[in-house]
């Protein structure tokens, strides 16, 4: 029955490419019979006109499903954030990235889910995982993984002084069940357990049911407090801490080819993805595409998509053109 539902859901997507092929199909077939007529009846003519406009637009987006080719693009997303350097300055802005993810998951039908949640001193988070859940949730959220940088006058100085504040933003695939490609040793595992924190009601701080899980060989540590249950909080945590590792086996077989061909990368704290200004002007500028909007409080509130596929973009024209180059 699993392995069904698992083979249902590879298929669904590939099914919905093919409904929308054959609409274009249909659109143009439309378009053209309608040229036709236009030149008995030129009435027609303003018809073709609008199904060419259409087409145009249904093109576009088969555009984008086309560049979501990665393994786990499918899939559901895990979402770390991290203030930087700075107190209450970052983990506020950390809080307002979280409002703005959380906001572009609703606008796109996607399910929200906090896995981990540890509140700043004064204002704002100094940690928080979400668990995003809808089709293609990993394929459009990978884009943000980074740096995000803030410009604004900071509430918080009483001088009015303008600062600027980092926050990192971490996406994982979440692996499906039942997809072996990392397993866990128990013996490589040291696991914890503590009181949850934050809201939850009654049960909150009464029970042991928070998870953390440290990863011995790797150092890696995760936890997981979202649950009433010890027990949904371990598989919770078991999931982020797969999600983790396959993470690292990426990134060390990237560096694996960067080192043969010499290639140089700065992974310094600095290197921001992005930036959002809110003054002396309104803007939010993607430094790897130079996509960018005037109106920085609509990306808070979660109209972003546009940044998320511009990278989609630019990743695929890059990989096309280091492919030619190879080819040279």
């Amino acid at each position: 029955m699993a392995a069904a539902q698992k083979i249902s859901q590879k298929l669904a997507p590939l099914k919905k490419t093919i409904e929308e092929m054959r609409a274009l199909d249909s659109t143009w077939q439309d378009a053209a019979a309608a040229y036709e007529l236009s030149e008995e009846e030129p009435a027609y003519l303003e018809e073709c006109e609008a199904l060419l406009t259409e087409l145009g637009q249904k093109l576009e987006r088969l555009e984008i499903q086309v560049l979501f080719a990665d393994a786990y693009d499918n899939g559901n997303a895990i979402l770390s954030l991290h203030p930087g350097a700075g107190g209450t300055e970052s983990q506020d802005w950390a809080e307002m990235l979280l409002r703005m993810y959380v906001r572009w998951g609703e606008r796109q039908g996607y399910g929200v889910e906090t896995l981990d949640y540890l509140p700043g001193d004064e204002a704002g988070v100094k940690s928080v995982t979400l668990q995003i859940k809808g089709e293609k949730a990993y394929g459009y959220l990978k884009a943000e993984k980074g740096i995000h940088r803030l410009v604004r006058i900071s509430p918080f100085d009483a001088s009015g002084r303008r600062h600027t504040s980092f926050a990192a933003v971490d996406v994982l695939p979440e692996l499906e069940e039942g997809d072996n490609v990392i397993q866990l040793n128990p013996d490589d595992l040291k696991i914890d357990t503590y009181r949850s924190g934050g809201a939850g009601g009654q049960h909150v701080n009464k029970t042991d049911s928070a998870v953390r899980i440290t990863h011995i060989p790797t150092g890696i540590v995760v936890q997981c407090q979202s649950e009433r249950s010890q027990i949904s909080n371990r598989a919770s945590a078991e999931r982020i801490l797969k999600a983790r590792l396959l993470d690292l086996r990426r990134q060390e077989q990237e560096q694996a080819v960067a080192d043969l061909r010499g290639d140089q990368q700065d992974i310094a704290w600095g290197s921001q993805i992005r930036s959002y200004v809110f003054h002396p002007y309104s803007m939010v500028k993607d430094h790897r595409t130079k996509y960018e909007i005037g109106n920085v409080q609509a990306a808070m509130d979660g109209d972003i998509t546009g940044f998320m596929e511009a990278w989609l973009k630019a990743r695929a024209a890059g990989a096309n053109l280091a492919a030619e180059q190879e080819d040279v």
